[in-house]
């Protein structure tokens, strides 16, 4: 009788355990963001952009092809004129199962505003991942070129011609 029960004890012990769900929360495996690789997709990853960097991407790589609804949004932290926790763009996408790569793609109205800036990745609603950036002017070049650019003559009047150190002269030469 003894070794009935436990028998029936063990059985219902592991059907228990074996319906128990296996399903896990998916997780992020990579995320980054990067420029657009001239052909209208993500290239390197980066994290220093220019206001002319247009679309800035940002890639998130899934730990799993199960279906989840991942959101981006993109956060002016520190930006001249906008206030602090701003959120300026906003998307999501709802992947189907056997998709674990999602790329979204931030465009501000014209140009993007130097400043820093962070990206939050949320899975199913939850906060999974931020990454912060700049976007800084380009440095100037100006002043490098200027040394370049072929100096400007302009006429002297009123004033004596040079002595050109280099001719030869006939001091000393008698001619009779």
């Amino acid at each position: 009788m003894k070794t009935a029960l436990l028998l029936i004890f063990i059985g219902v012990f592991c059907v228990a355990a074996y319906s128990q769900s296996t399903d896990r929360a998916v997780g992020i495996q990579d995320v980054y963001l990067a420029k657009d690789d001239g052909k209208g997709q993500p290239g390197t990853a980066a994290t220093v952009f220019h206001p002319t960097d247009i679309p800035i991407f940002c890639v998130v790589q899934l730990d799993s092809a199960t279906s989840v609804t991942v959101k981006m949004n993109l956060i002016a932290e520190d930006v001249p004129g906008v206030k602090a926790e701003t959120k300026v763009v906003s998307t999501s996408y709802t992947t189907r199962n056997g998709e674990n790569r999602v790329d979204f793609d931030g465009r501000p109205a014209g140009k993007w505003t130097a400043g820093r800036y962070r990206a939050d990745i949320y899975v199913d609603g939850k906060l999974s991942k931020n990454l912060s950036f700049d976007i800084r002017e380009p440095a100037s070049t100006s002043s490098g070129i200027k040394a370049f650019q072929p100096q400007k003559h302009t006429s002297r009047v009123n004033s004596k011609p040079r002595k050109n150190p280099y001719a030869q002269t006939n001091a000393g030469i008698i001619n009779h």
